[in-house]
């Protein structure tokens, strides 16, 4: 089965993200470009096999959440009945669970 992908408006902003960082490290909108594209690339490729992931456990206990990981960053999504929904695209450096769970706190 080929699951759908569906992008949060949150990850399609992050995406965006990523490619201006990678400009403004490159100067090079081609570079860019060509990053941006690559990430789409393995996050298309999940849709043949989503839960080739990484499971994303906090505080003990499954999240529900996966991640897949390109170069510099992490992408977070969930695998529902017929589509893998991308929530977030953050830097593999940031904290990324306080930034997925806000609501538990520091």
């Amino acid at each position: 089965m080929r699951y759908k992908l569906t992008w949060s408006a949150q990850a399609a902003a992050d995406l965006l993200a990523v490619w201006d960082t990678v400009f403004d490290l490159s100067r090079d909108a081609e570079t860019a470009d060509r990053y941006a594209e690559e990430l789409k690339e393995t996050l298309l490729a999940l849709t043949d096999h989503p839960k080739t992931g990484f499971p994303l456990i906090y505080d003990g206990l499954l999240t529900g959440f996966y991640s897949v990981n390109y170069k510099a960053y992490k992408a977070f999504y969930r695998v529902r009945e017929d589509r893998v929904e991308l929530l977030r695209i953050l830097p593999r450096a940031a904290d990324y669970l306080r930034l997925l769970f806000p609501e538990e706190g520091t």
